[in-house]
């Protein structure tokens, strides 16, 4: 059915104005003043904005962790989304060591068949480099449509990968036309200070965050950027915290270098105390990189404003309080790293920064949707408002005030990370393709109605926009 969203204001990542949207077959294919079209159902935006669907670049549904798995699966995980305003999830897809990378993807795409309410597609771990990878990758890019990959300079022992597969992994993105991923954190020292405070006897929260200190995350992030220089690389930096990692960054792009960071919401408004909850409440709060000193935040809000810093990811990596985090009671290593943040990374950002003044509207659409759609092969199918572009919509209101909790947010998780939180705007309506999931803040979509995306090739000119062409 076609369909007519009237009398909303348009915001984009370069502009705000109003017009109406006629939508046609999944797709948009009109812009303009008093539309009207013979059948369409008229959908009345007075007084909401409307911006693209937003984009999370960075979740874990379903995912295996610390002996459990993650209490978002795709249907919950992105329902969820939906009522937040994020029509398309990227999810991290995990590899195992001396397994075909095609047997990963395999394993992912049964996740989240006839489960996914929205669009995804998926980022791909890469642990080891051997030509068997290697072999494989110009498969997974052309024909899996996967064109980003993840190293891991984190988690000893389990996920962690050396620099030497770093560097080579950059080598190859490079020729093959992919963007790598790296969760920058000096492992083999944080194994160090977690060895040792486990010998002092060190066991709470807390721990977790002391033994993983800022400087850690400035060093891993800098070894990232400088090998990036050297195989003249693409990186993304995915959940920056702290301002030595910004520092490092920052350094990193005035010299030239290829590099992208991200941030998350809770990394925005939470700090390291948090961790220190008694009662174990701290281990609600136990996620890697861990929360930093309040200091920090206006660090992250800056560098999203100057764009030293350009997208915002949920980090989406949920386990209930009671029976997945306490594992860790007696032992911080042993609490499941994560939280539930999907449904709230967009209202968050929006109350924060653009109520607050911290950004401005068209660099929130910028930041939770165009910029991913850029960089990750996605625009401008997806991430903007234009004509022929699939009509991934939200309908918001930029003036309700409500309260975060875990008694109405949408998540399988049995706690929210930003539980008793006053925030200002959210989505009232969302269109994934031009069909509602979300209607007057109902759900009204179907599992397994996302389709996966397969994604074009990392595009080495994304500051120019006339490089990216309409397809209609």
């Amino acid at each position: 059915m076609k369909k007519i969203i009237k009398n909303g204001t348009i915001a984009t990542a370069a502009d705000t104005y109003q017009a109406d949207i006629l939508i046609e077959n999944e797709i948009i294919t009109l812009i303009g003043k008093d539309l009207s079209a013979d059948g369409a159902e008229i959908i009345d935006a007075k007084g909401a904005l409307i911006f693209p669907g937003g984009i999370d670049p960075h979740t874990h549904l379903d995912m295996p962790f610390g002996g459990t798995t993650t209490k978002d699966d795709y249907e919950t995980g992105t329902i969820a989304a939906a009522y937040g305003g994020t029509t398309t999830v990227i999810d991290f897809c995990l590899t195992d060591k001396g397994e075909p990378l095609k047997d990963a993807i395999a394993t992912w795409h049964e996740k989240a068949a006839g489960k996914a309410a929205i669009d995804y597609s998926f980022h791909l771990m890469i642990s080891e480099i051997n030509d068997e990878v290697l072999a494989e990758l110009p498969s997974i890019i052309e024909k899996e449509g996967i064109s980003s990959f993840k190293v891991f300079m984190a988690y000893k022992n389990v996920f962690q990968a050396d620099d030497a597969t770093l560097y080579r992994t950059l080598l190859q993105a490079k020729e093959l036309g992919a963007l790598v991923m790296v969760h920058a954190e000096n492992g083999d020292v944080i194994d160090y200070l977690t060895k040792q405070a486990l010998e002092k006897g060190q066991t709470d929260p807390i721990y977790h965050a002391l033994t993983r200190p800022p400087e850690l995350e400035g060093e891993a992030t800098g070894r990232a950027a400088k090998l990036t220089e050297m195989a003249n690389g693409q990186l993304y930096v995915v959940h920056v915290t702290c301002e030595d990692a910004v520092e490092k960054i920052t350094e990193a792009r005035n010299k030239g270098v290829d590099i992208w960071g991200e941030t998350c919401p809770q990394y925005l408004v939470l700090d390291q105390s948090y961790l220190e909850k008694p009662d174990f409440e701290g281990a609600k709060y136990v996620w890697s990189p861990p929360l930093r000193e309040k200091k920090n935040q206006d660090v992250l809000w800056n560098a999203l404003k100057t764009g030293q810093l350009q997208t915002i990811g949920s980090d989406q990596c949920s386990f209930d309080f009671n029976g997945q985090k306490d594992l860790g009671r007696d032992d911080f290593t042993k609490i499941p790293n994560g939280g539930p943040t999907i449904e709230d990374r967009m209202s968050i950002l929006y109350s924060e920064g653009v109520k607050k003044e911290r950004i401005t509207l068209n660099q929130f659409v910028d930041i939770t949707s165009t910029k991913v759609a850029k960089l990750f092969g996605m625009f401008p199918k997806k991430g903007t408002i234009a004509v022929g572009s699939d009509a991934d919509l939200v309908i918001f209101d930029p003036k309700v005030e409500r309260t975060i909790s875990a008694d109405t947010h949408h998540m399988a998780a049995d706690y929210n990370a930003f539980e008793g939180m006053k925030i200002t705007g959210e989505p009232v309506s969302v269109l994934s393709r031009g069909q509602f999931v979300i209607r007057d803040k109902q759900f009204v979509g179907e599992a397994g109605k996302g389709q996966f995306l397969k994604r074009a090739k990392y595009n080495t000119s994304l500051e120019s926009d006339s490089e990216q062409k309409l397809t209609v």
